[in-house]
């Protein structure tokens, strides 16, 4: 396999597929190598909800870059996607949070994005199987759902049909020539993405990425039963915590009419079976938002592991020292949203720019003063 290619990319999941369609369209020779499903990983476990977040400068440009990238996208992405401009509701369950509401309304309306505030009578139209009494809500209405696998099959197609090759194998060592495999093969490249998440640091030690366990429900067929996609406010204290695990409501309306049902975060477990306390107290949380989530039918659950940074923002980039191997990770839960934007900017890295969005923040060669420490040893 002495072929040699501008880049190649490891991991075929929404991340790595989105880098090869970037790439490609860009011109690149592109490889992909991936052993396992495409879209698998923590792209087949996601939620595969596309939003904007505004937790920082750095994820709000992200987040909105890549939102708008999707958005451009829906009219060709094919059926099995299930892309659907659903809205996201962010509850609010009482006074504090509705102030937090009306914060992130102005954020909003400070960045473009479309948010309406809602009232109790609103949100109990907008969704009538929320219990009664809860303060309103925010509703920003430009936000979408898909299925992440089926999307990321459509980047890698979109890319072989400019000349990729999707190579099936094991990636055992990234090195300054290419990407050296299970069988003693080697694939030349004058780049290297790691874009295998959770895992990378197998292939790049040092790195500061840990594993996040989460869990996921899914009921049986309930047309119309949730409507938007919804997260308690909440949410966002779950998704900062680092170092207990947490649970929060999260629902969202499937294209079959199912209910996914979310969201529970825990680091420290690396076995992949279900945690039956944590899916407990997951589905308890999401029924004292939802009562009547007690009368469906959960036909199953499932858990994957999300990538996680001590500073909460992906590693995008080149690695200190080694300019032409460059990361693709550590997108926590937001690796479904943030992937065409993630593609963009690894193919503005190695095209020499230009940058849609500063690029800086997202480098692996930041210093990190969170629990982590440095990024690199």
């Amino acid at each position: 396999m002495s072929a040699g290619y501008d880049v190649a990319i490891v991991g075929c999941g929404i991340v790595g597929a989105a880098c090869a369609d970037s790439c490609s369209a860009a011109g690149m020779r592109v490889t992909v190598v991936e052993a396992g499903p495409i879209g698998g990983g923590a792209t087949a476990a996601g939620m595969g909800h596309i939003v904007v977040m505004d937790d920082s400068p750095a994820q709000i440009a992200l987040t909105q870059r890549s939102r708008s990238l999707w958005m451009a996208l829906a009219g060709e992405l094919p059926a099995d996607a299930e892309y659907v401009a659903a809205g996201t509701i962010w509850v609010a369950a009482d006074a504090e949070e509705m102030a937090e509401v009306e914060r992130k309304r102005a954020v909003y309306a400070g960045i473009g994005v479309r948010a309406e505030v809602l009232g109790p009578r609103e949100l109990s139209e907008a969704e009538p199987n929320l219990r009664p009494g809860l303060a309103g809500g925010l509703l920003v209405p430009d936000d979408a759902v898909s299925y992440p696998p089926c999307a990321a099959r459509f980047f890698l197609e979109r890319a072989q049909s400019r000349g990729a090759v999707l190579v099936r194998a094991h990636a055992v060592e990234l090195t300054q020539i290419g990407v050296r495999l299970a069988g003693g093969d080697t694939i030349s490249a004058g780049a290297v993405v790691n874009a295998t998440g959770a895992w990378a640091p197998e292939l790049s030690p040092g790195i500061a990425v840990r594993k996040r366990k989460g869990h996921l429900a899914i009921t049986d067929r309930y047309a119309g039963f949730v409507r938007r996609q919804l997260l308690e406010l909440g949410y966002l204290k779950s998704a900062h915590s680092t170092a207990a695990d947490s649970v929060a409501f999260n629902a969202q309306p499937r294209r079959t009419g199912q209910v996914l049902i979310g969201s529970s975060r825990q680091f420290g477990a690396e076995h992949s079976a279900i945690d039956l306390p944590v899916l407990t107290r997951m589905l308890e949380r999401a029924r004292t938002y939802m009562p009547r989530l007690a009368d469906l039918t959960i036909i199953r659950c499932w858990t994957g592991f999300r990538a996680a940074t001590p500073d909460m923002l992906p590693l995008i980039g080149p690695c200190p020292g080694r300019p032409r191997l460059l990361l693709a990770t550590g997108h926590e839960g937001l690796g479904i949203t943030t992937s065409l934007a993630t593609g963009e900017l690894i193919a503005a890295h190695l095209a020499g720019g230009p940058f849609a969005i500063p690029a800086e923040p997202y480098l692996p060669s930041r210093e990190l003063k969170a629990e982590g420490g440095p990024l690199h040893e």
